[in-house]
């Protein structure tokens, strides 16, 4: 009765050791990541403007080319949504939706994520004036990830996983708005 008493006693340490510990982890983290493109600030912001673009640019998009995609509103406008469902886990269900335009510096919206998980966050994409004919361009992302979940962001490097693809979009933004004089709106 002992060792079972024993064993009971160090289960019940190793479960409350990572639950004390999520305690004090952070539950938010933020993400952004920049490419400078070679044209104008204006042009740059009215192709990213449009939720629909993305479809040509976003790392997320591409992973399925069947996801059934559903748009409400008018695209570039606060308000317009884009949603999509789909099979594949690591695209999911959700949408997102414009918050809020500063013409020709920022749009702000929010990515409502409904499977695999459920999420609401925070991000947008900026453009400043690089040079001549050149744009910066800035992609953020903010998150949250409630207690005890939290524990898993000591495991998993949220900045490298959610980086590499804000980085692997900018770059595919690039290429499209460079190669092509006058890009798909």
């Amino acid at each position: 009765m002992k060792i079972l008493k024993k064993v009971l006693i160090a289960i019940v340490i190793l479960i409350a050791i990572p639950l004390v510990v999520g305690l004090f982890l952070k539950k938010d983290y933020e993400v952004e990541r920049e490419v400078t493109i070679n044209q104008a600030r204006m042009e740059v912001f009215a192709y990213i403007k449009m939720l629909k673009n993305q479809d040509n640019y976003s790392k997320w998009a591409k992973m399925d080319p069947n996801m059934k995609k559903t748009y409400t509103g008018k695209d570039g406008t606060v308000g317009f949504v884009s949603a999509w469902d789909s099979e594949n886990e690591d695209v999911g269900q959700g949408e997102q939706e414009i918050k809020k335009i500063t013409e020709g510096e920022r749009l702000d919206f929010e990515l409502r994520f409904i499977r695999p998980f459920e999420s609401t966050e925070q991000c947008f994409m900026s453009t400043e004036d690089a040079g001549e004919n050149q744009t910066k361009v800035k992609w953020g992302f903010k998150g949250h990830v409630d207690y005890p979940m939290n524990i898993m962001m000591a495991f998993m490097d949220f900045e490298k996983m959610i980086g590499d693809d804000l980085s692997t979009g900018l770059q595919n933004l690039k290429e499209i708005l460079e190669n092509n004089s006058s890009p798909t709106l």
